[in-house]
């Protein structure tokens, strides 16, 4: 069995999601491997990627906030609301030069927050058991429920103006659900100019940065970090005695050593993860056991 993890990969440009977690299977000698938050193929940055029963993790990770770099290009429209779709609307020059700074900054402002977001038709989200993307690539028209998504931080970084467009360099924090992509589309349908994203990175998931993560180049020799220390890093810790970490992993209520909300992380003296506990009265019982691990 290969070794349990893990693994932070900086995916580059033009490869999906799918790929690198392929790739990952051939350069670590196993089938289980599974990733949490899919990148689409222009975008590059933080993939975090699961090996063997570390896999179990990555719904824990899923769900955590998110920090992406983009430019969005106001001045032209594409059929995926990214650089990877075909024009389809090109502003006038009046529209791009009516797009002051003060009306950005505006838009931008108006995005901030917690708001109401259709999702990209172009975008992974089933529809009746189909991938929204292939109803479209299909020909067929696609209108996404909103769902509501929390903008935390929307700062511009930069502003370059050219004849027929405008790059607007942006750092969001957002909630996970959230599509960048969306934002530039909406983002220039407020102006009347239309707007793309042309690039987007994403740099942080939760606690984990793109700063850490290995290349597609290095996979098979990347480190790993250990499940107790990911689910330790998104949890919060709880350590238990050895005849506690047994009656956990039996299924068994036991009495909670201190109080807490949510979920924890529990960890026996070896220092390796038990599993994923919640509390239930004074009382707290595992909602995902770890495979106990010869050390």
């Amino acid at each position: 069995m290969a070794e349990p993890g893990i693994l932070l990969v900086d995916k580059p440009s033009g490869i999906t999601s799918h790929d690198v977690v392929a790739r990952t299977r051939r350069a670590r000698g196993t089938r289980k491997v599974g990733h949490a938050g899919t990148l689409d193929p222009m975008a590059t940055g933080l993939l975090v990627v699961g090996v063997e029963h570390a896999t179990r993790l990555l719904t824990f990770i899923v769900g955590l906030d998110k920090t992406y770099l983009a430019t969005i290009r106001l001045g032209q429209t594409t059929t995926t609301d990214d650089a990877d779709g075909d024009i389809d609307v090109r502003a006038s020059a009046e529209s791009v030069a009516e797009a002051t700074e003060e009306r950005i900054r505006d838009g931008v402002a108006a995005l901030t927050g917690t708001i109401s977001q259709v999702p990209s038709a172009v975008s992974a989200i089933k529809v009746d058991g189909r991938r929204a993307y292939d109803l479209v690539r299909a020909g067929e028209d696609v209108e996404l429920k909103s769902r509501e998504v929390t903008i935390s931080r929307f700062e511009i970084v930069s502003i370059t103006r050219e004849a027929d467009h405008i790059d607007v360099d942006v750092e969001v924090d957002c909630t996970s659900g959230t599509y960048i992509r969306a934002l530039a589309r909406d983002l220039g349908s407020a102006l009347g100019t239309g707007g793309h994203l042309t690039r987007l990175r994403r740099t942080r998931i939760g606690e984990f940065a793109v700063d850490s993560a290995f290349s597609v180049e290095d996979l098979e020799d990347a480190s790993l970090v250990a499940p107790a220390e990911v689910a330790s890093r998104v949890l919060g810790s709880l350590d238990v005695s050895a005849d506690e970490a047994r009656d956990l992993r039996h299924g068994k209520r036991i009495d909670a050593p201190e109080r807490f909300d949510g979920l924890r992380a529990a960890i026996d003296p070896s220092g390796a993860l038990v599993g994923v506990v919640e509390r239930r009265g004074s009382a707290m019982k595992s909602t995902m056991n770890m495979p106990q691990v010869e050390r």
